[in-house]
């Protein structure tokens, strides 16, 4: 059996595995015993791209062997701290997604596209800060700045997804909001005007931190992974793509409520 390492964000760790990232997302979202729910966001990790001595992996190889009774061995936590600064960016080889009853959806990293059509965007950190924000800054432009290390508040590496803010994303004060599931939207109405009105900031905190499942579906422009060096993309398929390639993954998602 081969012995996979994945980046889980939903608490961030390192964890060795021989489940294959389907079987993985599905233990982790549901459990051995089927008994919880949750979701779980991961990555794949290539083990040949690491720096040497980032994280003791002496006895992944001893440890991270089948049960007497042949089965395999579900997750071995490596690190749970300090983990998504230590992993290079080309490091990094998919990105999978599991609904709180363990559908999966893997996305390969692709070259970010600039957008053009919108001077306000809504995103999601998760790791290593996780609150929500709106910002005048594209992905790209958020990335740089969040991650530069002359700011007095900054991270060294961050995964974030950029959501979709509908009618808001063009005129905040009279934009139709009826159609978004986030809580409290006026509040984030309030946020976009003050973000239009002050031309010397760009960026405003909505929520300060995460505190229940992610939308999947209000994902517009995909998840990133960023740091001084650049950013890369996860993006997610079309919803056409995503309605006739992934309908099982698509439902489950479109079922889940969350914030």
């Amino acid at each position: 059996m081969t012995t996979n390492l994945y980046l889980s964000l939903i608490p961030e760790a390192l964890i060795a595995s021989m489940l294959t990232p389907e079987e993985f997302g599905l233990y982790y979202a549901i459990g051995n015993a089927k008994r919880s729910r949750g979701q779980a966001v991961f990555f794949s990790v290539d083990r040949a791209r690491l720096p040497e001595g980032a994280f003791d992996l002496s006895e992944v190889d001893t440890r991270c062997v089948p049960h007497p009774d042949g089965g395999p061995k579900r997750s071995l936590y490596i690190a749970i701290y300090r983990v998504l600064e230590r992993i290079p960016r080309d490091a990094i080889t998919a990105l999978h997604l599991a609904t709180d009853d363990g559908r999966v959806l893997t996305l390969s990293p692709t070259e970010y596209e600039p957008q053009t059509d919108s001077w306000s965007h809504l995103y999601q950190e998760f790791c290593p800060v996780s609150p929500r924000v709106v910002s005048s800054l594209d992905p790209a432009a958020f990335t740089a700045f969040i991650t530069d290390d002359a700011q007095p508040v900054h991270v060294p590496r961050i995964v974030f997804a950029e959501l979709t803010l509908g009618a808001l994303a063009q005129d905040p004060v009279n934009g139709r909001a009826d159609d978004l599931p986030y809580p409290n939207v006026g509040h984030l109405r309030d946020c976009l005007v003050e973000l239009a009105d002050d031309a010397g900031k760009s960026t405003k905190t909505v929520l300060r931190q995460m505190t229940q499942e992610v939308l999947f579906r209000t994902v517009s422009g995909g998840f990133h992974v960023g740091d001084a060096t650049g950013l890369t993309t996860f993006a997610l398929p079309s919803r056409d793509a995503l309605e006739r390639e992934h309908f099982a993954w698509w439902r489950s998602a479109q079922s889940t409520f969350g914030q």
